[in-house]
């Protein structure tokens, strides 16, 4: 058996060309691979919104499966953590905007090492047949881990993410964003291997087909996959459809001090709410069935303020639809909460949506005195928000209007659950303004363009200062602001009650990736031990460590 084992990963690769043996030539060796990675992961960053350039992921991870290929684990840790700096610091540079540099680096610092776990993984499985397959399995695995931990997790920067513009969408509708996710990077290392085998091949006049083959699958199967779905994309009327409202009031100033400026903010939402009402009244736009508010549009809590309450409420007289409102709101009991409000013309406040995924050092601190010991700006967030229990679905003008608050659309359970409660459309409300102008607020539309695909949803997206949009079922933008810009969007949208198989399967998909990585992972290592098993050693040797040199 152990003799099986080792041939049929030899048969599929060949031995490379032996190590340097000079120290000097090693380190020239390993400074080269250590700045691809950087590169690469740079090259990865560049491939995300607000750039379009969604394909250049794939030769990212083809050079990152260079870097990787053939390494122990531990180079493919350190190289994983070098990938995973040069992609996320330029990526999340905008969590420092207003407070500075040091939570910016630490957030990136945490976050590399689910990527240096990652990168040791790929290394290890990448002498197994068909490593390519392995190894996209374990990023996906990694994006797990990195979506739930610590604090909640933080998705952002998942592969899927990126790719809103690219041939690949389809497949969100497959299995959400693992499946797409997985077939990007796939389709990278697989062409990375796709040219290791050619070089192989002119360097020893044999073409191992099963290899090549293997490699050649890898790249062309993503491809055809999302061909294959295109049919699961759509954005035709299945229940009618629906005007909707899409408010922008915008604020007096960027940055986190706009909170100081509540009662300018709602200000703002109520003038461009009444403005949009005149323009109705004079025949020159549609009237709306329903009004969609950012969060944040009203900061002053409208059920403790009497002077909110009454200004919240005629403006929704004047446009005379449902108008959901993004408040700030205190309970009797004294919890705060980041809630959505359904307001009706006549009846008032007739429903609410609390948050339920929270940010962590935004709308609450874990570990507060000891994160004060660091930074000053803890004292900002004085009292923590807690957490709602329940999805949030408000019936608007005869519509199911799903709740996915800012921060919860990059997670995937938030807003496939409203779906599955009976959502024919989504929204996401947000507020971008702490970000001022950063890459942030297109980072975050463009996962609401996936999200859109993933459950064939109109998707809007109200936002205080910009960018809002409305988003069709088949991802396309069809309206959007400019930012910092007061505005309002209107447009008739279509319901949609069928569920995608992303939506019916849920984390399904996720959890069969993550098995197959950890199938892959329990391969390589026990093949790497059987080897080493029964590889002679000498008289007096000590045995190895084979979990520690799985990989080498």
């Amino acid at each position: 058996m152990t003799a099986t084992a080792t041939s049929v990963t030899d048969a599929e690769h060949p031995p490379e060309d032996p190590a340097p043996t000079s120290r000097r030539a090693r380190l020239v060796n390993g400074l080269i691979r250590a700045t691809a990675a950087v590169l690469a992961g740079v090259l990865l960053y560049v491939s995300f919104p607000p750039r379009g350039l969604w394909w250049l992921a794939l030769p990212a991870f083809a050079v990152f499966g260079w870097c990787l290929h053939g390494r122990s684990w531990k180079a493919g840790a350190g190289l994983g953590y070098l990938f995973g700096l040069g992609f996320l610091l330029p990526l999340l540079v905008w969590t420092g905007v207003e407070v500075g540099p040091v939570p910016w680096l630490a957030l990136v610092a945490a976050e590399a090492c689910f990527v240096a776990l990652v990168g040791a993984g790929v290394a290890v499985v990448s002498r197994l047949p068909v490593w390519p397959l392995w190894a996209a399995a374990l990023w996906i695995a990694g994006e797990a881990a990195r979506a739930r931990v610590p604090f909640g997790g933080f998705p952002w920067g998942k592969i899927a993410f990126g790719q809103a513009d690219g041939a690949f969408l389809p497949l969100a509708a497959v299995g959400g964003t693992p499946v797409l996710g997985f077939a990007v990077v796939l389709c990278g290392f697989g062409l990375y291997e796709a040219v290791h085998q050619v070089i192989l091949a002119r360097r020893t006049r044999a073409l191992h087909r099963a290899a090549a083959v293997a490699a050649l699958l890898s790249v062309a199967v993503p491809f055809a996959a999302a061909f294959a779905a295109l049919p699961l994309v759509s954005d035709a009327a299945e229940n009618g459809t629906k005007t909707v409202a899409v408010i922008q009031g915008n604020v007096p100033r960027a940055g986190l001090d706009f909170n100081a400026q509540r009662r300018a903010v709602l200000d703002y939402h109520v003038r461009e709410t009444e403005r949009l009402a005149a323009q109705i009244d004079a025949g020159k736009v549609a009237r709306p069935d329903l009004v969609l508010w950012p969060e944040n549009s009203s900061d002053v809590d409208p059920f403790s303020d009497p002077e909110a309450r009454a200004e919240i409420q005629t403006a929704v007289r004047a446009i005379g639809a449902p108008v959901s409102v993004g408040g700030v709101v205190q309970k009797s009991d004294g919890r705060l909460f980041n809630e959505q409000i359904l307001w009706d013309p006549a009846k008032g406040p007739t429903d609410t949506y609390d948050k339920r995924q929270i940010q962590p050092f935004g709308e609450y601190i874990p570990l507060r005195s000891f994160v004060s010991v660091f930074s000053s700006d803890v004292g900002m967030v004085r009292q923590d928000f807690s957490r709602g229990t329940k999805p949030g679905v408000f019936t608007m003008a005869g519509a199911k209007v799903g709740l996915a608050t800012c921060y919860e659309a990059a997670f995937d359970w938030a807003v496939r659950d409203t779906v599955q409660d009976g959502a024919q459309m989504i929204s996401v409300p947000s507020n971008n303004a702490t970000f001022d102008r950063s890459e942030m607020t297109y980072q975050q539309l463009a996962m609401s363009r996936i999200r859109a695909v993933e459950h064939s949803r109109t998707v809007t997206v109200p936002v205080t200062s910009g960018v809002s949009a409305v988003i069709r079922p088949d991802g396309r933008i069809v309206a959007r602001t400019s930012m910092f810009t007061a505005d309002a969007l209107v447009e008739k949208v279509p319901l949609r009650s069928s569920l995608t198989p992303a939506t019916r399967l849920g984390t399904l998909p996720e959890c069969l990736l993550v098995l197959v990585a950890a199938g892959g992972l329990g391969w390589a290592v026990t093949a790497a031990a059987r080897s080493r098993r029964a590889a002679p050693r000498p008289a007096g040797e000590p045995a190895r460590d084979v979990a520690g040199d799985a990989g080498q």
